[in-house]
């Protein structure tokens, strides 16, 4: 853990960032380490009709400050929602520059296993862009078919709530199952049960590099 000082986390659409890693974010900053969250979608498109088109870019700006994101190191991009395999060249460039403009220890990104259009990108063009570095790929159990849990990140109860009390700031999303608090913290003791503590994070390994 201490030898992750700077972090990148690749977000297909805001949100998927807190219900995949929002728990190991916590612990990642608690522990002094420098966290970028990168959303490239806002999915205006999905909004409900009577919500501002811009509320998840809103929501997303409250969620990761929740978590100690500060507002520097969110990078929020507007791809179209579920086409961002149209503009795939475009997104490897882009991550190309945030590489280039930080020298990461880690890059959280989806699973390259989940099977939704806009994840499986982020995760390819991820996976090109940050190939020398170590990258792990949390889960969205509602998108992966199968999913690999060849890393746990210990938490504790506090890790836990910080990720709730981040995804209670999508009020627009707030009738998905995923982000009740029954099923976040049910997921998290699961995934400790596995271990033998009483919360994790679940990643897979996609690259570890060892200095």
């Amino acid at each position: 853990m201490n030898n992750f000082k700077k972090v990148l986390i690749l977000a297909p659409h805001t949100d998927d960032g807190e219900l995949g890693a929002g728990g190991f974010t916590a612990k990642l900053i608690e522990q002094g380490a420098t966290v970028t969250y990168a959303a490239f979608s806002t999915a205006e498109e999905s909004v409900p009709d009577h919500l501002p088109k811009n509320t998840l870019k809103n929501e997303v700006k409250s969620a990761t400050a929740k978590l100690g994101i500060t507002s520097d190191n969110l990078l929020i991009f507007n791809y179209q929602v579920r086409k961002l395999n149209y503009a795939r060249q475009e997104i490897l460039e882009q991550l190309i520059k945030i590489r280039n403009q930080n020298n990461y220890d880690l890059v959280l990104m989806p699973s390259l296993k989940d099977i939704h259009q806009d994840h499986a990108t982020i995760a390819q063009e991820g996976l090109r862009a940050f190939k020398n570095t170590t990258i792990l790929g949390y889960e969205l159990i509602w998108n992966n078919l199968s999913f690999d849990t060849t890393c746990f990140v210990k938490l504790e109860t506090h890790h836990i709530e910080a990720k709730y009390e981040a995804l209670q700031c999508y009020k627009s999303q707030e009738n998905r199952n995923y982000m009740s608090r029954d099923f976040i913290f049910s997921l998290a003791k699961t995934r400790g049960v596995q271990i033998g503590t009483i919360y994790a994070e679940s990643f897979e390994v996609v690259r570890w590099v060892i200095n």
